[in-house]
């Protein structure tokens, strides 16, 4: 009988160890990991930026390349969710794209275009990159930049939420935005609840303004 609760107590403290041992895994290592991916990310698409050839201002500009599966799109900043919020934003919403980074949705508009540019990041692990989704709020502004264009969107309206199956939310005209017809929009997409995934937070906006990158940062990130 001894032998017995010995035993068991040694499987109590091998599983709690295990369990704390998991835990500090989804709660630390993967942000420390994705920390790391995600700068690598960002000092890639610089190094694109800076080596692009400057186009001849006198001929037609070219067509704009396919995005790549799993390569970096542009780089994303909310002022909301903090000053040194910055997120790389990568072509695909496969598992291994959303550990470095923010993912596109391949089916929507492209960056700045007309339809829907819609986005997915994680809420939690992998550096929470929207834990703080809920603050968003009307009027937030949410700026990108592809290396030669600064895109400055408006959140239209707090988050919504709803259940993964609606995907109607990233639709060119997304049904319950509050957007009477076609445009430039942006949508968010994240967990809801915090830790969990059963249902969906979403967050619209509409494209206010471009300026081209060599006239310095717009005033939603330097006011």
């Amino acid at each position: 009988m001894r032998l017995l609760v010995r035993t068991f107590s040694e499987l109590c403290i091998t599983i709690g160890t295990l369990i704390v041992l998991f835990v500090v895994y989804v709660m630390f290592w993967t942000g420390v990991r994705a920390e790391g991916a995600t700068a690598g990310q960002i000092d890639t698409l610089e190094r694109e930026w800076v080596e692009q050839p400057v186009p001849d201002a006198a001929a037609a500009p070219p067509p704009p390349k396919a995005y790549t599966p799993g390569r970096g799109i542009a780089v994303m900043y909310i002022p909301r969710l903090g000053k040194d919020w910055e997120w790389p934003v990568l072509e695909g919403t496969a598992t291994a794209t959303l550990k470095k980074g923010l993912g596109h949705y391949p089916a929507t508009a492209r960056l700045g275009g007309t339809g829907n540019f819609a986005v997915a990041g994680h809420r939690r692990t992998y550096g929470d990159p929207f834990k703080d989704f809920p603050r968003l709020r009307p009027g937030d502004a949410v700026v990108l930049t592809d290396g030669t264009t600064w895109y400055t969107y408006t959140i239209a309206r707090k988050p919504y939420r709803t259940v993964p199956t609606d995907i109607g939310v990233i639709d060119p005209v997304p049904p319950k935005s509050g957007f009477d017809g076609p445009g430039r929009y942006l949508t968010l997409t994240t967990c809801e609840p915090e830790w969990g995934s059963s249902h969906r937070l979403i967050a619209w906006a509409h494209l206010d303004a471009t300026r081209p990158v060599t006239q310095g940062k717009p005033p939603a990130l330097t006011g």
